[in-house]
């Protein structure tokens, strides 16, 4: 097990449907130093369920958090439990989630209107783990989006154990609004989250939401102790790539493209001998060349390919050769 403390200057955001281990291995390989997290897993899949289909990683991964979706305090701990014997690094509740099938489920979002809910939940996940226990919020939902109200949901989970929030910088409304609509409508507020940190200077406040780049998180981190990349890390993930030198002051050169693809062969290799379709993995890395020569290419034939019965890591090298000037 991996118990080493680890800096949450920066992290990449748990995504639905996009963190999973294939993604969380991909982008180890462009950052040795970022905090990775895995989807929102239920507690009733972990419980119920194939736990560990939802569990298992790579030791690569360190640092490695678990978010946890639900509201009973004791199926939590057992969750969180099962996290820590597994050997993740943190366990983060997510209370910032606004779609419906979370709200029916009384997770997520919906949780910041009962913050003592939240810190038994916590109270109970840190008492039965060792590992840091985390919370991702919004600043608010619907009408409850006054600072006196978040100031209140922080000091009362506070108090209960947690001592690292990561804070989603807009508020969500629970009904209206799409997933999506949540992500990008409501406006960002990077002042509430600093003022949080002001009036809370002994808890680590993390910031997330609309950072896209590097040069962005340089300036974040002047007022708060973390930085969270969501999409923008996905969708161009050669963002991470010297965040270990600028954020963490790492000396250790870093890799292009070209051998990043050439360093995930391996692990491809590997999970296709174990049953795996190519396109679990190449989903991942369709954004490595955006904006450079080929990346259009790159993108199509592994969308194209990628998911044909048979598809072996050939195909990424085909992919490749797009990447490379004709040379006359």
């Amino acid at each position: 097990m991996n118990t080493s403390k680890h800096k949450p200057l920066l992290s990449v955001a748990p995504m639905l449907d996009w963190t999973d281990r294939h993604c969380r291995y991909f982008h180890r390989l462009l950052s040795q130093r970022a905090i990775l997290y895995t989807e929102m897993v239920t507690t009733g899949a972990l419980i119920h369920g194939d736990h560990h289909r939802f569990l298992q990683f790579n030791q690569a991964e360190h640092p490695l958090a678990l978010q946890l979706g639900g509201s009973n305090p004791r199926e939590l701990a057992i969750c969180a439990k099962m996290a820590e014997d597994y050997g993740y690094d943190e366990i983060n509740l997510n209370v910032g989630c606004p779609s419906d099938r979370v709200q029916n489920g009384r997770f997520g979002a919906c949780l910041m209107a009962e913050p003592e809910l939240v810190a038994e939940c916590v109270a109970a996940m840190t008492q039965a783990v060792a590992i840091p226990v985390t919370v991702k919020s919004r600043i608010g939902i619907d009408d409850k989006d006054s600072y006196p109200e978040l100031v209140h949901f922080i000091g009362t989970v506070a108090a209960a154990g947690c001592q690292t929030f990561i804070i989603h910088a807009r508020k969500a409304w629970l009904s209206g609004l799409s997933p999506k609509e949540n992500r990008e409508i409501p406006p960002l507020r990077y002042d509430t989250v600093y003022q949080l940190k002001i009036d809370f200077p002994h808890l680590e406040i993390i910031l997330n939401g609309g950072v896209t780049s590097i040069d962005q998180a340089e300036t974040i981190l002047q007022r708060v102790n973390g930085v969270m990349i969501g999409r923008e890390a996905y969708q161009h993930p050669f963002l991470l790539i010297d965040a270990d030198q600028r954020l963490f002051g790492d000396t250790r050169p870093t890799l292009s493209r070209t051998e990043i693809v050439h360093a995930l062969l391996p692990y491809i290799s590997a999970q296709l001998g174990n049953g795996l379709r190519l396109h679990s993995i190449t989903r991942h890395i369709l954004g490595l060349f955006h904006g450079q020569y080929g990346g259009r290419g790159w993108r199509r034939h592994l969308s194209e390919k990628g998911n044909l019965a048979g598809a072996d890591e050939a195909v990424v090298l085909q992919a490749l050769k797009f990447t490379v000037p004709d040379v006359y």
